[in-house]
């Protein structure tokens, strides 16, 4: 491989593997869409559940990021560079959870349990616990529906590009991207909370359609990003460079 394009594939894969791990762990917060962008919470009806709105975790703020990051290294380097940046995202992200867990079992210094702080008396150990423990079924729904949301992407992608050729950028990428994440709202919500909190299905599912319009809204919206990170690799590696990359990362998509 050019040293150029290994440097390209180190530092996607590195921006990658990040934006997986942090989407992971600050979307134990679930914030109101609406209320940071100054709205008034809209009030929408599914499968009977009445009063949903734009609550959302923090996660979704990154997952669009990988799914683009996943689209430019397919474009670039198939689908054996998308299987392995997965794959080691995944294994990154369960030892993330492992050393979490044995962080959470330590037993605190007397003197760093109550902290007096603006707010008022925190107790620092129940925080940390509370922030960064999560439940069995969420860690594994998290991890399932990505991979299956990245092998979807992946094969959708090269679908498109085969039907369409090397232009419409946008098809394959943006239209990969609202496909995978498709399933990936509804796969990480039906293990986490259906399987493992037994929740009403129709919740299930009224809860992944509102978080899905979301995630398609955004696709879109990044699709001038998409072409802006394409411009900035064809520059770096030279138009030959380039070419050749996408030729062959769309040979090992067939």
């Amino acid at each position: 491989m050019n040293e150029k394009s290994t440097k390209l594939f180190y530092f996607l894969g590195a921006f990658f593997v990040a934006n997986a791990l942090l989407a992971e762990f600050v979307g134990i917060k679930i914030f109101s869409l609406e209320k940071s962008l100054g709205l008034t919470p809209i009030d929408i009806s599914l499968f009977g559940v009445d009063n949903l709105s734009f609550n959302l975790t923090a996660g979704t703020l990154l997952w669009p990021l990988v799914f683009i990051m996943t689209d430019i290294i397919n474009e670039y380097f198939g689908k054996r560079g998308v299987r392995l940046i997965s794959f080691t995202a995944v294994a990154l992200i369960s030892y993330a959870y492992i050393m979490v867990t044995i962080a959470i079992s330590l037993t605190p210094s007397d003197f760093w349990i109550i902290r007096q702080t603006p707010a008022g008396e925190v107790n620092m150990h129940l925080a940390f616990n509370t922030v960064f423990s999560q439940g069995l079924w969420i860690i594994i729904g998290s991890i399932v529906a990505f991979l299956i949301g990245q092998m979807i992407d992946v094969f959708t992608f090269h679908f498109i590009k085969r039907k369409t050729g090397e232009g419409k950028i946008w098809l394959r990428a943006t239209g990969s991207t609202i496909v995978s994440q498709f399933i990936d709202s509804f796969v990480v919500l039906f293990i986490a909370f259906y399987i493992g909190a037994g929740w009403d299905l129709k919740l299930v599912l009224a809860i992944g359609v509102v978080n899905y319009i979301y995630k398609f809204i955004i696709a879109v919206l990044l699709t001038p990003l998409l072409y802006f990170i394409h411009f900035a690799i064809d520059k770096y590696l030279g138009k030959d460079l380039s070419k050749k990359l996408i030729h062959e990362a769309t040979l090992s998509g067939r």
